[in-house]
């Protein structure tokens, strides 16, 4: 099973972004998402991000997650 989740983008280095995934630093590529900026959030999948999402639906999101692990 594959899991996409949201994570927040802290820093931006051409096509690799390093966010913020449930207290975790990771580098991911956001070659699907080249308009994304630091602050936003994306949804993380296999290393990439594959969307933009609004703050809210991402917080609503990790709630979630949160609560069900």
């Amino acid at each position: 099973m594959c899991v996409a989740v949201p994570a927040l983008v802290k820093e931006i280095k051409g096509d690799k972004a390093m966010v913020d995934l449930g207290g975790v630093s990771m580098e991911i590529s956001i070659v699907f998402t080249p308009e994304v900026k630091v602050g936003d959030y994306v949804i993380v999948h296999a290393g990439y991000s594959i969307t933009i999402m609004e703050e809210e639906e991402a917080k609503e999101t990790l709630d979630i997650l949160n609560y069900t692990i």
